[in-house]
């Protein structure tokens, strides 16, 4: 913490310009080094027009350089940022200038890793940078931001502090039993525990929507032979990506796509259609569809609306019953189905909708009912929390069950000494996600996923 960091902040390659970033006590003095404008006292938040030196007076580039002072940076520290041409020479070039004389080289995530450090950001926050920056999708955007700017940080804070509160209560309770003291009973704890776990497993209830919008859903088109999987998947993603014939069995091994289905990250996967066979190559193919259903986060089940509902469909909509799923019915455009009421008899838990994977017909409804699914509308709509990270998902079930293992421990009889441990339990649970009580390991492992510059 105590050096003077520097790192190429954009991507290497082509461009109109990249940024170098400086940040440390020493910041200003050694850009000031290789700048060829004095910027010694040059005032916070000014931008300077200049040349970058070498150690031999070699100009290095014409540049744009920022000066800002601490606190009111991003790390909290004095920080230069110099916006070079971009490439991949001349950045480096202006970074080689800058650790010549007196920087270091940032490790992986250092700058937001020492805004953490100095208090300007909690963990949570800080995660949040890293998923702005690989957020797919608007709506995983809008989330990402939303707990940069601590809807996440205010919602644990807010649980942790009515914990901290009943524990300090409590403390007086075990420490002073026959004092006349104000202080709270069984029934106070145990209603305040089942409360704050009620708080905790509302967040929890937004884990699947949020590991959507930060890993996309697995969805497994399923059918049988020659109903228009490849098709769907070809007129989904845009583009010929599955070979499509009026033979049936025609795709034997699954073929994955990543597709953004009016905002939504989808991992579409085209399975080879499901039926008993005689071939070896195509029954292999049949057991990875099955496995493929095993392993989606939802499903689509296509039917064939031109032909007939028979054994074979139903024995698809019996694989996969118990897996998130939408049927549509194809081929609406050789007709009406004659066979929807049956189709929604065999799948009245699931929507059913009429499609055409050859004109696009009925596929707008597509991802309006996978929003329904997933909820993902509710969270477009109230900007709220999100947990979309396994880290924070992992507290939150640690901290929960430790709240209803202190009410239980209250409905047993037990003394508030023992529903005291879950309390703090809950209490150091909650201090993980925002970084209050996490361990270096896990702060060290967190920032190490960062890129440097970052």
């Amino acid at each position: 913490m105590d050096d003077t960091i520097a790192a190429i902040s954009t991507p290497e390659g082509a461009g109109g310009i990249a940024v170098v970033r400086v940040s440390g006590a020493d910041a200003v003095r050694i850009a000031d080094k290789v700048f060829s404008a004095n910027i010694i006292d040059a005032p916070s938040h000014t931008v300077h027009y200049g040349h970058v030196k070498n150690e031999r007076g070699e100009t290095v580039d014409e540049v744009l350089l920022t000066v800002m002072r601490a606190p009111k940076t991003f790390t909290r520290e004095d920080v230069v940022e110099i916006s070079t041409h971009g490439g991949f020479s001349a950045p480096r070039a202006v970074l080689d200038a800058l650790i010549r004389v007196g920087a270091r080289h940032a490790e992986p995530g250092e700058f937001t890793k020492r805004a953490f450090l100095n208090g300007r950001i909690d963990l949570s926050q800080a995660e949040a940078v890293i998923d702005v920056i690989n957020s797919s999708n608007d709506l995983a955007r809008r989330t990402a931001v939303s707990q940069l700017e601590g809807a996440l940080s205010s919602e644990i804070k807010a649980v942790r502090d009515k914990l901290v509160h009943l524990a300090a209560k409590m403390q007086v309770l075990i420490d002073y039993p026959d004092e006349d003291l104000e202080d709270v009973t069984t029934d106070d704890i145990r209603a305040a525990a089942l409360e704050c776990a009620a708080e905790t497993d509302r967040l929890l209830s937004t884990a699947d929507s949020g590991k959507i919008l930060r890993s996309g859903i697995r969805t497994a088109i399923v059918g049988k032979p020659n109903v228009g999987k490849s098709s769907l998947l070809n007129k989904l993603a845009r583009e010929e990506r599955a070979i499509v014939t009026d033979i049936a069995g025609t795709t034997r091994d699954v073929i994955e796509e990543y597709i953004s289905l009016d905002g939504i990250p989808i991992i579409l996967i085209d399975t080879a259609g499901i039926r008993r066979t005689d071939d070896t190559v195509e029954r292999i193919g049949v057991e990875k569809s099955l496995k493929s259903i095993d392993t989606a986060d939802f499903v689509i089940v296509l039917i064939d609306g031109s032909s007939f509902f028979d054994n074979g469909d139903i024995e698809v909509l019996r694989a996969t019953k118990n897996k998130k799923r939408i049927v549509l019915i194809n081929k609406t455009d050789l007709g009406q189905s004659k066979y929807i009421e049956a189709v929604k008899s065999r799948a009245a838990d699931s929507p059913v909708l009429e499609i055409s994977a050859k004109t696009g017909l009925g596929l707008d409804k597509l991802a309006a009912e996978i929003k329904n699914v997933y909820r993902l509308g509710e969270i477009a709509l109230s900007g709220g929390a999100v947990i979309t990270n396994m880290r924070h998902k992992t507290a939150l079930i640690k901290a929960a069950d430790a709240l209803k293992n202190a009410a239980a421990a209250i409905d047993n009889g037990m003394p508030a000494d023992i529903a005291s441990i879950d309390i703090n339990d809950a209490i150091y649970a909650l201090g993980e996600i925002t970084g209050e009580t996490v361990s270096d390991d896990i702060v060290n492992a967190i920032f190490h996923e960062f890129c440097v510059g970052k």
